[in-house]
């Protein structure tokens, strides 16, 4: 959850701030040995039960190894679990652990140091999401463990490559020693004799690693810069060859023969809770979130306030995800004509009022809601809150402007974006919607090509029904020096070290 919190700091951060002009040149041959990262923010917390999935991903992974990885296309890949197997009515996930690895403090991983794991993420305040079907983790012999479930969670592999089946010492975990100092079994060793914590963070190469050529360099520095302009300097001065990017930065980096990568992150636009009119009436009408969703030219606002690092759309499963779909997008083309007319209709021609929290943070995007909804008659105060309180608070109101993270697997969009409960969607009241419910049964009980029927079907409902004001999906940018690329991921903010090669 709070890696959606983080997109929202991170996609206004880099609008705030311009990029310098200046032009510089690498020199150098031969592959890199030792990678440089700039990243957007310090690490959240060494201990994976409190870490964020988001921008803790290249901390993480080069001290922890997963249960489970990722591959390029977020499918569900061997780590330390070899293989693994559903039972039947998908209730029980069995799984096979490598065997020979053993955590930096001499503690050996087996099924009981991943059982403690296991448990240990599933009490955590961030990682705990993740495991909230399961009702049981247990040891099957020394090399299997056997996860019960209450329902079928077709997310459930997934969140855990995404970042939630790092495995820690059970030793560290008992002594609650994680927060500042990991102990994994991961394929780099953290020299906190040359680390300065919340400046650089540095990592040497162990010598025998079961996976040490998915992690071809020699080193890893990580520098969190919060300022892209200095992020950008710092490629041009070679203290970095990979950083988290300023679209606007892009034109620059192409005159320095930089590598550019780039993907959907986040979706930006306004959130509707209370879908139902409980409390506030309009709201409740189909008619006014359509409308407000034909009101808003999110093409026009993400080339204005977005740099056009994006795509415009009006759905929450990312742009190139199988249950996308292209034609929806037409569904609610900019008409502010018709807007007005399905304000009329509904009894609201004069509009109404509206209370609104604003943050300093989301201010790019104030000025256009405020003259767009205006234009409706829809009268918005604005509450202040800090940048902190925002989360907190933002969905206490029936409407508030979102920068929410995406994911890239279908199942965990169905659950993370429509169906469960989250800070930004406190009440998804999908029961009182027919359509809506009966597609998530379907979804339910259902796997594979006929699952994904109904997810499509379930995007079109969701759409249909204005679930939310989704004004565009926002990209993710990062540059490269010669030598070295960057995969990016839809889940990850910035990707962890496995996506980072040489090439």
């Amino acid at each position: 959850m709070q890696r959606i919190w983080r997109a929202t700091l991170v996609a206004v951060i880099a609008l705030a701030l311009a990029a310098c002009t200046n032009a510089g040149a690498d020199s150098g041959s031969g592959p890199v040995e030792k990678i440089k990262i700039g990243t957007l923010l310090d690490v959240t917390s060494w201990d994976p039960a409190l870490a964020d999935i988001g921008f803790d991903g290249p901390y993480l992974s080069a001290v922890y190894d997963p249960l489970v990885a990722l591959d390029k296309d977020s499918h569900p890949v061997p780590a330390l679990a070899t293989s693994w197997t559903y039972s039947r009515d998908q209730r029980i996930l069995t799984m096979r652990l490598r065997s020979g690895v053993t955590f930096t403090d001499g503690q050996p991983f087996n099924a009981a140091a991943a059982v403690q794991n296991l448990q240990h993420l599933q009490r955590g305040v961030r990682s705990g999401q993740t495991y909230a079907n399961v009702t049981g983790i247990r040891e099957v012999d020394a090399n299997t463990i056997a996860l019960h479930l209450k329902k079928k969670d077709d997310a459930l592999l997934y969140n855990m490559g995404l970042g939630r089946s790092w495995m820690a010492s059970p030793a560290a975990i008992k002594a609650k020693s994680l927060a500042m100092q990991p102990v994994g079994s991961g394929p780099y060793t953290f020299n906190t004799g040359k680390s300065t914590p919340g400046s650089e963070y540095v990592f040497s190469k162990k010598a025998q690693h079961w996976d040490r050529k998915t992690y071809p360099f020699d080193s890893v520095n990580i520098f969190p810069i919060s300022d892209p302009t200095a992020s950008f300097n710092a490629m041009l001065s070679g203290q970095l060859n990979v950083a988290y990017a300023n679209a606007a930065d892009i034109p620059h980096a192409k005159r320095n023969s930089w590598n550019i990568s780039a993907k959907v992150a986040t979706w930006v636009g306004i959130q509707f809770t209370d879908r139902t009119g409980k409390q506030l009436k309009p709201l409740g009408d189909l008619r006014v979130r359509q409308a407000i969703n034909h009101a808003f030219d999110g093409a026009a606002i993400l080339k204005s306030v977005g740099q056009g690092a994006g795509v415009a759309t009006n759905q929450v499963f990312p742009a190139g995800d199988p249950a996308y779909d292209p034609t929806l997008n037409d569904r609610y083309a900019f008409d502010m004509d018709k807007a007005k007319q399905l304000m009329a209709d509904a009894g609201y021609a004069d509009g109404f009022k509206v209370t609104m929290p604003m943050s300093s943070i989301f201010q790019a995007w104030q000025p256009a809601v405020q003259q767009i909804l205006g234009q409706l008659g829809i009268k918005v105060t604005w509450k202040n809150l800090s940048p902190a309180d925002y989360q907190k608070n933002a969905s206490t109101y029936p409407m508030f402007v979102a920068v929410v993270a995406l994911d890239s697997n279908s199942a965990a969009s169905v659950d993370g974006r429509i169906a469960s409960q989250q800070w930004f969607n406190p009440n998804p009241s999908t029961e009182a919607f027919p359509k809506l419910h009966q597609l998530l049964g379907d979804i339910d009980t259902t796997t594979g090509k006929e699952q994904l029927a109904h997810i499509r079907e379930l995007n079109a409902a969701v759409t249909d029904q204005a679930w939310q004001n989704v004004w565009y999906q926002a990209d993710n940018t990062y540059f490269s020096k010669k030598g070295v690329t960057v995969t990016p991921i839809t889940g990850m903010m910035f990707p962890t070290l496995r996506f980072i090669q040489r090439g």
